[in-house]
């Protein structure tokens, strides 16, 4: 099962925090928090998932045809790489195609349906539940399965399948070259042997996670979604509200996805890779082969391929009870019914095994005496039938008996508790958890929490339900991690995840620390736990809320989706701050150089003759006020470095301000720093040079000057253990007490770029990062010559 975290303790408020004994054992990554970044986040945003040279499966079926050629999948090799990523295996896989495995292929022989899959040896039953689930729905499976597709007309080589990912649907294109060993089909594989439709499914999947490897162990919905782009359930079955039937007849009558599974208490977690390694897995599996270890058909069917497949039964076989069924194991359940036995109604549920074989003992299964009391016209609407297929029927009492977990993936929210279709609005928001940034953990972690990504929810109309008297509006939110299973090979597994939702009135901003410290949740889901999605239904007053995702941890770095499904009108959009900064001073102009060092000269002249200009006296001025005379004090070593420095040209290279900043930095001692480094000065020269020279003079000095001083100021206040550093989530305050507004990645990106291993920025990195603001919002500002916000330039500019 998958490991959860009770969300009633993960809500903090003053009353203390989460102890750490709740968690249960869960496989995370280290404080690195993941794959990629900011950085390969912001390149791959607009890139398609899947890309075969930019070419649709039609362009390229038809470039096959005109040369008379095989398609084969430069993207998804027949080798290794595209099978296992963890080791290599000391096994010789053959990859042939349908027409080299057995004579007369077919791509779906009677149509697709559930008896039509076989399970091999991956430890994808999760996956194989969800297909089985899919034949159901004939119109689902037409957009998943293409059926235009043939091993007789137009046969090039080349098949799609068409799966929802992350807010798209993404053709999948890939090659019919299938592992096999000894001539048969290692994975998935169907009843008949000619038929090819399940198998290659299989193999577009694992293209779409990177490999056959990716999709060992897994969890139902995932692919339930991937099929439909729906929103997914989760239940408990022992903790299921009393009209759970009823929430499963409306669940298969409208054509939702459903399947079922048995917790095995020896660690099989549907969260994460089952224990064990591939090798031996493989090993196993060739063994059954050598071994004949399979089931073979008793029926003649005279030297042609339209035969029942060998089926391997698969090593999970081993966790089978008495009564047949399977712990660890996923079940797609197929149906739902009442029938009349002994003058009184009974309730039934249908399940299959994606094995094919070992079914349920009990009652109401395929040889049960409970089917001698029901008439033949009854059976035939049941589509009772006695067949080692691995469906059978089990009485919901006995399901609920030993069943522990309900997955259900509606196509629409509503199908579950209403009686009748509704319309509900849909959003859906991008975003990510960037470590030292915006990965801030649950309320568990109140100095991080508050710079989660936030999401505005605006619910403006209560529910049409004339039987309720409350000002309610319902609405579901669904928050799903991307690209976990596909990076696995790269050591991600699925993080802890969950979500809480607060009340906010008039602020557009993104909400504070305090905020989070004296305001409880108004709802929350109701655990954190390490599945793809977690989703909640709600029913809260019209109102604007808040949301805000997150990994049950701090610093762990990925993206997400946040869907939010409501009844009636309602607006979601992430809460941004608007990019601007207080109006900066003028830019010092390249004609005022001179004579401001002229200035500067002259003033150092008059001073000699012990006489006073304009601008001395306001200086004395400014230095009769507190503190004036170390201003007065510190402007006059400044003058005497800067002189001496600077030579008879008054300005002065990187090099040169360095030892100038240096020279007045330690006297603070208040202030732990080894200095600047020669690269900041660099870029300050860059940024505060206004006439290309690489030199600065000294207004253009003292003007960064002053800057430093009122940004150690803000360095100083949040530096609070007097290490020299600030820790990175403390960033977004001090850039906000500088003046400035930065949207969500602009501080993503400063944390990449300043903050070191530990999420620590010092003061050197934080003056550049400032340095670099001011500069250019005073560039921007001079090129804004109207105001609007907005500006041209040509390359040059």
């Amino acid at each position: 099962m998958p490991s959860a975290i009770n969300a009633a303790v993960a809500q903090q408020t003053a009353a203390g925090s989460v102890p750490s004994a709740t968690i249960s054992t869960t496989t995370t990554e280290g404080a690195g928090g993941g794959t990629g970044g900011i950085y390969s986040a912001i390149i791959s945003r607009n890139q398609p998932i899947i890309r075969v040279k930019e070419k649709t499966y039609e362009e390229l079926h038809k470039k096959c045809l005109e040369k008379n050629i095989l398609y084969e999948d430069p993207d998804f090799p027949p080798n290794e790489s595209s099978l296992f990523y963890s080791q290599k295996v000391p096994i010789k896989f053959e990859w042939k195609r349908p027409r080299e495995i057995c004579e007369n292929p077919r791509f779906i022989i009677g149509g697709a349906n559930r008896t039509d899959i076989c399970q091999g040896e991956l430890g994808d039953c999760w996956f194989l539940a969800a297909i089985a689930c899919l034949t159901l729905n004939k119109k689902l499976l037409c957009k998943v399965i293409p059926h235009d597709q043939s091993f007789i007309q137009n046969y090039a080589g080349i098949f799609h399948f068409q799966f929802w990912r992350y807010g798209d649907w993404v053709d999948v294109v890939i090659d019919d070259c299938l592992p096999t060993y000894n001539n048969q089909l290692v994975f998935t594989k169907s009843s008949q042997r000619n038929e090819f439709w399940s198998a290659l499914l299989e193999k577009a999947y694992a293209k779409l996670h990177g490999s056959y490897e990716a999709l060992k162990g897994g969890n139902t919905t995932e692919a339930m979604e991937d099929f439909t782009g729906g929103v997914t359930e989760f239940y408990e079955i022992k903790d299921a509200p009393k009209d759970i039937y009823k929430i499963m007849k409306h669940a298969i009558d409208r054509g939702s996805l459903m399947a079922s599974s048995i917790d095995d208490h020896l660690g099989f977690s549907y969260g994460s890779a089952p224990r064990g390694d591939i090798g031996e897995l493989i090993s196993r599996m060739v063994k059954n082969l050598e071994n004949s270890q399979m089931s073979y058909p008793t029926v003649d069917y005279q030297a042609t391929d339209e035969r029942p497949a060998w089926t391997i039964v698969p090593m999970q076989y081993e966790t089978r009870m008495s009564c047949g069924l399977v712990k660890g194991h996923a079940y797609s359940v197929t149906a739902v019914e009442e029938t009349t036995f002994k003058g009184e109604k009974i309730r039934l549920v249908r399940l299959r095994n994606p094995w094919g074989q070992v079914e349920w003992n009990g009652p109401w299964s395929d040889k049960s005496e409970e089917w001698t009391s029901i008439n033949e016209e009854e059976k035939i609407r049941l589509q009772h039938k006695i067949a080692e297929d691995g469906e059978f029927w089990i009485s919901f009492e006995d399901f609920m008996r030993h069943f522990t977990k309900l997955e259900i993936c509606n196509l629409t929210p509503d199908t579950l508790e209403a009686d009748k279709l509704q319309t509900w609005t849909v959003s859906v928001n991008e975003g990510r958890w960037v470590r030292g940034c915006s990965a801030g953990g649950c309320r568990n972690y109140p100095d991080t929490f508050w710079t989660n990504p936030q999401y505005r929810l605006k619910l403006l109309e209560e529910d049409d339900d004339p039987e309720d008297e409350q000002v309610i509006c319902s609405f579901l939110v669904a928050l799903m991690q991307k690209n976990r299973r596909k990076e696995r090979k790269l050591g991600a597994n699925l993080y802890t995840i969950g979500f809480a939702i607060y009340e906010m009135h008039g602020t557009k901003h993104h909400l504070q620390k305090d905020f989070f410290l004296y305001n409880a949740s108004k709802a929350r889901s109701k655990t954190y736990i390490n599945m793809r999605e977690i989703s909640e239904r709600f029913r809260l007053p019209p109102s604007e809320y808040v949301i805000i995702p997150s990994t049950y941890e701090p610093h762990q770095e990925g993206e997400f989706i946040l869907r939010v499904f409501s009844e009636k009108r309602s607006l979601s959009e992430e809460v941004e701050n608007m990019i601007e900064a207080e109006r900066p001073s003028p830019i010092i102009f390249v004609s005022d150089r001179a004579n401001s060092n002229k200035e500067l000269n002259a003033d150092e002249d008059a001073g000699k003759d012990g006489e006073k200009t304009h601008v001395d006296e306001k200086k004395v001025s400014a230095a009769t006020g507190k503190g004036g005379n170390r201003d007065c004090e510190e402007e006059n070593q400044f003058r005497n470095i800067f002189r001496q420095i600077a030579g008879d040209d008054m300005e002065i290279n990187a090099e040169e301000l360095r030892n100038v900043l240096n020279n007045v930095v330690k006297k603070h001692k208040d202030l732990r720093t080894e200095g600047f480094e020669l690269e900041s000065c660099r870029s300050m020269i860059a940024l505060m040079d206004t006439d290309g020279s690489g030199r600065i003079n000294f207004d253009e000095f003292r003007h960064l000057w002053d800057k430093i001083k009122s940004w150690q100021k803000i360095f100083k206040r949040y530096d609070t253990d007097h290490s020299g550093t600030i820790n990175s989530y403390e960033m977004r305050n001090a850039v906000n007490d500088a003046g400035f507004r930065l949207n969500n990645q602009l501080y993503d990106i400063i944390t990449m770029r300043y903050a070191d291993k530990n999420m620590n920025i010092d003061f050197d990195s934080f003056i550049c990062c400032f340095v670099r603001l001011d500069a250019m919002f005073r560039a921007f500002h001079a090129f804004d010559k109207d105001g609007d916000g907005i500006i041209k330039l040509n390359v040059l500019e």
